[in-house]
């Protein structure tokens, strides 16, 4: 196994349990790894720290073990079967809900992978290239440890690093699609893993959107950037008297109508727009009693983080200024360069210039199947907020 040594005093990370190696802490690498390769880390002293993942650019190594010991097949099926009983345990598995985040990257020590199931399907995805050269080994090991699934869908194209001269190619590598539908707190959802975004569904809002049920009883709800219309299904049963859904994307609208149909067919309540989430907001005059903001991540490097907070701000001034009195807006953002501190002070800042009277009711983050490993703050990146406004 390739050594890499680190500069003095660069183990203390490490000592603390982190599990990415940087770069700029390496002294010297004995040998020459190939980009996913397994390798051992040690200190200036030459002591062990770590086992991880080789690869190209500002993260070197992904820790997979801080024990020096063989990661082979079972260790691998040991991981994946620890997660499956996690999720068991908080009792995400029931005849209510069968979609659920299996693996959370670094949350469950397997950095560089997300795993999410949907009812007898794993759709699988690789950060790294050491998880990508796994993929097969990993879906094995899923199909094994978890009775329900018969299939994993590969979908990796577009998240692996560029620099890794490897072409990765979606698809099966175990079985072949039979259900694209899910169901979530007893509502049924498409999921369109081969062409959706992520793995085909927000499975981290589904707590929020339960939450959002409560609220939306006799309300007329406004829910921008709807992706595949969870949280609008959720208010039209929780008696929403109307709901809108708006997307730019074409495709997102037509998979939430779809999922709008399948819980709550010829129902007129419901009406989705394909068009600008601003364009909307600015051409729209009608005034809601519950907004929704989830938009795609403002900013995915800290280079672009100015930019994003400004972004967030002017939406949700967008929002003040349509929300009745006394309405409800639930805000978002998964931004995982944006903090909670520098989320709410964006928040803060529009409603400053709204003039309105604002509370908060709810503080919101990821649920429990996309745990926080304590020592990889990192992986926290959901954040948002429940606000009533006067």
């Amino acid at each position: 196994m390739t050594t890499i040594v680190l500069k003095p005093k660069k183990e203390e990370s490490l000592q603390r349990f982190h599990t990415w190696v940087f770069s700029g802490a390496i002294q010297r690498i004995e040998g020459n790894p190939a980009e996913g390769e397994l390798v051992e880390v040690v200190d200036s002293n030459r002591n062990f720290l770590a086992v991880g993942h080789y690869q190209v650019g500002s993260i070197a190594v992904r820790v997979v073990s801080f024990v020096s010991q063989t990661v082979d097949d079972r260790f691998w099926a040991a991981k994946i079967e620890q997660a499956y009983q996690i999720r068991k345990s908080i009792g995400l598995v029931n005849s209510l809900n069968n979609t659920y985040r299996l693996v959370h990257g670094e949350g469950d020590s397997l950095p560089g992978l997300i795993v999410d199931i949907y009812d007898d399907t794993a759709v699988m995805q690789a950060h790294s290239v050491g998880m990508h050269q796994i993929r097969q080994l990993l879906a094995n090991a899923i199909v094994e440890k978890i009775p329900e699934v018969k299939n994993v869908y590969y979908k990796s194209e577009t998240t692996l690093p560029f620099k890794a001269p490897i072409a990765p190619e979606d698809g099966y590598l175990i079985g072949n699609e039979s259900k694209i539908s899910a169901l979530e707190n007893g509502l049924q959802f498409h999921i369109d893993w081969l062409r959706g975004q992520k793995t085909g569904f927000f499975v981290d809002q589904r707590e929020n959107r339960a939450l959002l049920e409560r609220y939306s009883t006799g309300k007329s709800v406004l829910n921008m950037f709807c992706y595949t219309g969870g949280f609008s299904v959720f208010a039209l049963r929780g008696g929403a008297k109307l709901v809108h859904s708006v997307d730019s994307s074409d495709k997102a609208i037509e998979l939430t109508e779809k999922n709008v149909k399948l819980n709550f067919p010829d129902d007129s309540r419901h009406e989705s727009f394909a068009e600008d989430a601003f364009k909307y907001m600015n051409a729209n005059e009608q005034k809601y009693d519950l907004i929704i903001l989830d938009p795609p991540a403002f900013a995915k490097h800290r280079e672009a983080l100015r930019n994003a907070l400004k972004g967030y701000k002017r939406l949700n001034a967008k929002a003040f200024e349509q929300i009745k009195p006394g309405g409800i807006l639930f805000t978002f953002s998964c931004s995982q360069v944006v903090t909670r501190e520098q989320f709410r002070l964006a928040v803060f800042s529009a409603a400053a210039e709204s003039k309105r009277n604002v509370r908060i009711l709810h503080q919101l983050s990821q649920p429990a199947d996309h745990p926080i490993n304590i020592y990889h703050p990192e992986g926290e990146y959901l954040k948002g907020l429940v606000l009533w406004v006067e």
